[in-house]
């Protein structure tokens, strides 16, 4: 249509939002559908912060803020910064969002010049390619193979540097694979970044608190110092705090940058739910007991999918080491035919056979940059994945 602007030729819709709606579409038309495409805590909001939020209603915190976020949240996040990560920010350094999304969409928004390039090591989270894009930006997908821990390589990085380059996107633990990065493996990144000046990093601490087996997390600013002045930090309370409906997420950086992004999100959204910053005060400052508990259901369930899904014939999987998701190999089934005769030829035909057969929803490794893989969030019950893994290898075993 020729009053839709040009700039949205370049994108396409969510494809793991895509998958969870398909799902929904199937078992609301009576389909027996497990779905393992959402990538949210299948945990409720802890009581505490529900209070709080409940308490903000009746206090009367329903008025405009300002687009910053409130003075009381910026302040909490500051404290979060410092308490965990060791990064000494002032809240005039902080912005919140609506949502992580919203966040990576307002920096992208006040940085990024036609032909700027943005570095996204591939798997990737599907949203970072596409928001780049409808800036004018050009992402520069650098594979990071299963051999390598799905994890970028220095000599890679330092391969995909040019002039033009204004961002490295790094996402640890990642989506949609979980694999995160060591000190170490991080201060080899850090590295290469300290002597190309002009790259900025945005670095995607989503996933933070969600690491297993004694795993240490750590952020590339806290790993190397000199690169504060260039990096955007970035965090909210969707996946730790089981808060995604409440669309809350934050970042620290440089001041300018900072005051760009509040620009920005004054001419568009003005700010995020006045209800829904009242309730990540407390989750910040509140207690956290429940994180390492929600943690280690989480690592449970990992271990039980991954256990699982190496016993499919043609299926592989790497335990990773944090988040919510796996990211299995299906290259043992390419190449094969379903029993009435459709070839299984990449990895988006084994995600729509496996749906249409069995009635399990993943999402194609083609959506994250990476194939032939498939994504399951295993941010469900044990009995869900038990079952979906049943499915899933009796869907292998029936190709010839």
């Amino acid at each position: 249509m020729p009053f839709i602007a040009d700039r949205l030729s370049a994108i396409k819709p969510s494809p793991t939002i895509a998958v969870t709606q398909k799902a929904a579409e199937l078992k609301a038309a009576g389909r027996d559908v497990i779905g393992l495409g959402a990538g949210e805590p299948d945990f409720d909001t802890p009581d505490n912060i529900k209070a709080a939020a409940k308490a903000a209603i009746d206090k009367g915190l329903t008025k405009y803020g300002p687009p910053a976020g409130t003075v009381d949240l910026r302040q909490a996040i500051a404290a979060k910064f410092k308490r965990e990560n060791g990064l000494d920010y002032t809240a005039d350094q902080v912005t919140v969002g609506v949502g992580g999304k919203g966040v990576i969409f307002n920096a992208f928004m006040a940085t990024i010049n036609p032909g700027d390039e943005v570095i996204v090591p591939a798997p990737y989270w599907v949203s970072y390619p596409d928001i780049a894009l409808m800036f004018g930006g050009k992402p520069v997908f650098v594979p990071c193979p299963e051999t390598a821990g799905f994890k970028l390589q220095p000599a890679d990085l330092e391969k995909a540097i040019t002039p033009r380059t204004k961002w490295l996107v790094l996402n640890s633990p990642s989506n949609p694979t979980g694999a995160a990065y060591s000190w170490d493996e991080m201060k080899a990144l850090t590295d290469v970044l300290l002597r190309h000046p002009h790259v900025w990093i945005m670095s995607d601490d989503m996933y933070e608190h969600l690491v297993y087996d004694d795993f240490k997390f750590c952020t590339p600013a806290q790993v190397e110092p000199k690169l504060y002045d260039r990096t955007l930090t970035m965090n909210g309370v969707s996946k730790a705090y089981a808060m995604t409906g409440w669309r809350v997420g934050y970042a620290a950086g440089p001041a300018a940058i900072i005051k760009a992004i509040n620009m920005i999100q004054s001419q568009s959204v003005t700010h995020t739910s006045s209800i829904s910053q009242a309730a990540s005060v407390e989750a910040l400052n509140g207690t956290q007991d429940f994180i390492p508990k929600n943690a280690a259901v989480f690592k449970r369930r990992r271990d039980l999918i991954v256990g699982l899904l190496n016993q499919c014939p043609g299926i592989t999987c790497r335990t990773p080491e944090g988040a919510f998701y796996v990211y299995p190999s299906c290259a043992g089934v390419i190449g094969k035919k379903t029993p009435d005769g459709k070839v299984i030829a990449n990895d988006t035909d084994f995600v729509g056979a496996l749906l249409e057969a069995e009635g399990v929803a993943v999402v194609q490794g083609a959506a994250f940059g990476l194939e032939p893989y498939f994504r399951i969030s295993y941010a469900t019950s044990d009995a869900a994945l038990t079952k979906a893994a049943e499915r899933i290898k009796r869907f292998c075993e029936s190709l010839k």
